[in-house]
């Protein structure tokens, strides 16, 4: 089939584009535009399978662009958008515009030129903390961030696309994913680059809050499998390991793989405001399952411990480039 990806030269775009092309797709990957003509992590892909893709440059904010890059397309995965929390904070009509309006761009193309199957990607902060865990499909939506508000609005207009228009449109909420290629602003690399420089003491927010850690090679093949598929339209899916770990736990297991054993301190400017912090999460992923078939490879605590050990392999040999710094604070 021919894809296009939106958001392909990011953590987990790159990571579809590579398992769309191993599994023989022609791929069309979004990336955006900047004056470098850097594209991303699509850079970091294979070269037997990085030939084979066609790249284009630009914004989904503007919708003329993003209307004629879906011709002659047959299915879309949408992944672009804002994501960082703490940005957000700074910077919250950003978000609304590449979120909220970027996917309203991209859902009028597909309906334009007549994408047969759409993938929304949306995320489990919508959910704000768990009122009930494992969390499944039902669980009320929560904006605790204005980067989770712009995600729901993004969501509903996907789900409005559907009901009012019948766009084959089907939402994938993945929770929390990690692996190689995620950058700094994400805590798990945050650990590790600081453990990478030799630091004697790891600054690190709260160490209390849960996830639903995700390795992005389980996170790709569910993209994939859904878009391969003609099931669920109209529908939700979470996407997780099944779960649920301490940030603390995921620091000593981290330190474990490194054979480091730092001193922690409490770092202010790293801690969320109090009423958004999301202090639970934990997918219930047996919808997915159900629906394509789909369950992590790298799941419960061996699953974690040995994609931690990639992901810090992979860090090891890449925590040098542009980006990784473990003197900043990104955000």
């Amino acid at each position: 089939m021919r894809i296009l990806v939106t958001g392909a030269d990011g953590f987990i775009g790159s990571h579809l584009v590579q398992e769309l092309l191993s599994r023989g797709h022609d791929v069309t990957a979004l990336s955006h535009y900047n004056s470098f003509n850097s594209h991303g992590w699509l850079d970091f892909i294979p070269s037997e399978l990085s030939a084979r893709i066609t790249v284009i440059s630009g914004d989904i904010r503007d919708a003329g662009f993003v209307r004629d890059s879906l011709t002659g397309h047959q299915r879309v995965a949408h992944l672009a958008a804002l994501i960082a929390i703490p940005y957000s904070y700074l910077a919250p009509a950003s978000y609304l515009e590449t979120n909220g309006l970027g996917t309203l761009n991209v859902l009028e193309a597909c309906k334009v030129n007549g994408i047969e199957r759409i993938i929304q990607t949306s995320t489990s902060e919508v959910y704000g903390t768990a009122q009930y865990v494992p969390i499944d499909e039902k669980h009320p939506l929560v904006g605790q961030s204005p980067y989770s508000a712009s995600k729901i609005a993004a969501d509903q207009i996907a789900y409005s696309y559907w009901s009012s228009f019948a766009l084959p449109l089907t939402t994938i909420r993945p929770f929390n994913t990690y692996g190689p290629r995620q950058s700094q602003r994400a805590f798990i690399p945050s650990v590790m680059v600081q453990l990478l420089a030799g630091e004697s003491e790891l600054k690190l927010g709260s160490l209390a809050p849960t996830r639903d850690l995700t390795f992005v090679k389980d996170t790709a093949r569910g993209f994939a499998d859904a878009l391969e598929s003609d099931k669920g339209v109209g529908e939700t899916f979470n996407m997780g390991s099944d779960f649920e770990v301490s940030m603390a736990e995921v620091v000593k297991m981290i330190c474990e793989i490194s054979g480091q054993n730092p001193a922690i301190t409490l770092d202010q400017d790293r801690i969320r405001p109090a009423n958004s912090e999301v202090e639970r999460l934990w997918s219930n992923s047996s919808k997915m399952a159900a629906t394509f078939g789909w369950k992590p490879e790298f799941g419960g605590k061996d699953g974690l411990y040995r994609g931690l050990e990639a992901t810090y392999a992979w860090l090891k040999d890449n925590h040098k480039l542009s980006g990784y710094d473990a003197s900043q604070y990104v955000v």
